[in-house]
């Protein structure tokens, strides 16, 4: 790639703005202008829509909408000033947009292939289309990702999604997992409950309670709460939630609002910790796994998407499988009542977690990825 500013190459970085990619966003508008290779330029993909444009013909549809705004975006930029790379996240804004700006080297990343998506859409509340409309998207993505230049992946799990289901050469994709702002999440030994006549802090952190399983983990801590005191157990068990929706507080169960993407109040809940906990019925690889890691909890989760990179079930977390609310209860009773080795997998998922989850070092490898993409044009 040819350098074209006393900043490096002029890179555009054109992300969705939904769910998790927010944060992930957040974090490389954060990371990436300190590394000083290139010049990076960030284009939000923003997912609502106001205003009489809800009403223009196909406009509700995501993909369409995504593409044309990342497209007129693009186009915007490019006419400022030329840009020399693109980075797209994910590859919704890219489908439509792949035989435009031809000329500028491109990076597709994506959490899921469609498909992938498709997997887990019951609980997203997605339907598949017609069968010829599923043939024309698959058309279109095979084309998208075998027309760029590199594709980056969330895990493991999403590149052989890409390599059985889109035929793409899996020489061609980089996994380069989102992770944790190293400066915000690592902390020295974290404060969760050291004196175990305390009551032990479980947090879950989601917003659709139904599909993050936050309704099954408030019915398992009843049970979980209701078996210790049965048994005479020392052990005691809170549930905090962090959410945006409508959940009443009950005994044993708080909830937290207004606690946003990176806060300091956010990191707190996570520092006053002792367990996390995740039984999603449907994600790919979430965020939130990553920074419960960073502050050394235990990491208890279903076993969906590519949860099972980041909680290895007895070394770093324990797996249970969605809507197994027996099971639940016994992953949380286990470590309740065992905390030493509840500490020990907060350590094992704290080390994992430094290891292939900082976005600092993560950030790098997109920029080593952007540098060297000119090298690879087809």
């Amino acid at each position: 790639m040819t350098q074209t500013t006393p900043n490096g190459p002029r890179v555009a970085f054109v992300m969705e703005q939904t769910l998790g990619h927010v944060t992930h966003c957040r974090n490389l508008e954060g990371l990436l202008p300190g590394d000083g290779r290139i010049d990076p330029v960030f284009l939000h993909v923003p997912f609502e829509t106001t205003g009489a444009m809800r009403h223009m013909p196909g406009y509700s549809n995501w993909t369409v909408r995504a593409s044309l705004r990342a497209g007129r975006a693009i186009r915007r930029e490019n006419g400022q000033a030329p840009l020399d790379a693109l980075f797209v996240h994910t590859q919704v804004p890219a489908v439509l947009n792949t035989d435009r700006f031809r000329g500028i080297p491109r990076v597709v990343s994506l959490d899921a292939t469609p498909l992938q998506y498709d997997e887990l859409g019951d609980v997203y509340g997605h339907e598949s289309g017609s069968d010829r409309l599923e043939r024309l998207k698959h058309a279109l993505n095979t084309r998208c990702y075998q027309r760029a230049d590199r594709l980056v992946t969330w895990a493991e799990w999403t590149k052989a999604g890409l390599v059985a289901d889109y035929g793409v050469d899996p020489a061609d994709v980089e996994v380069i997992p989102p992770g944790v702002d190293p400066q915000k999440w690592w902390f020295p030994p974290r404060t969760g409950t050291t004196d175990d006549s305390e009551p032990v802090r479980v947090l879950f952190v989601g917003a659709d309670l139904r599909r993050k399983g936050g309704f099954d983990l408030v019915e398992a801590v009843r049970e979980v709460r209701r078996r210790l005191t049965e048994s005479g157990s020392p052990a005691e068990l809170e549930l905090h939630v962090v959410t945006t929706a409508e959940l009443s507080p009950e005994p044993g169960v708080f909830v937290h609002r207004g606690l946003t993407p990176n806060s300091p109040e956010l990191i707190d809940q996570y520092r006053r910790a002792d367990i996390f906990c995740l039984p999603t019925y449907g994600d790919c690889l979430p965020m939130v796994l990553s920074e419960a890691g960073a502050a050394g909890l235990p990491l208890v989760a279903t076993d969906v998407g590519a949860i099972s990179e980041i909680v290895h079930d007895e070394k770093t977390g324990r797996l249970v499988r969605p809507g197994a609310i027996g099971e639940l209860a016994d992953a949380l009773v286990d470590l309740a009542e065992n905390r030493e080795r509840a500490r020990r997998l907060g350590s094992a998922a704290c080390e994992l977690v430094r290891e292939r989850y900082d976005a600092a070092k993560n950030a790098r490898r997109i920029v080593d990825v952007m540098l060297n993409i000119g090298k690879r044009r087809r």
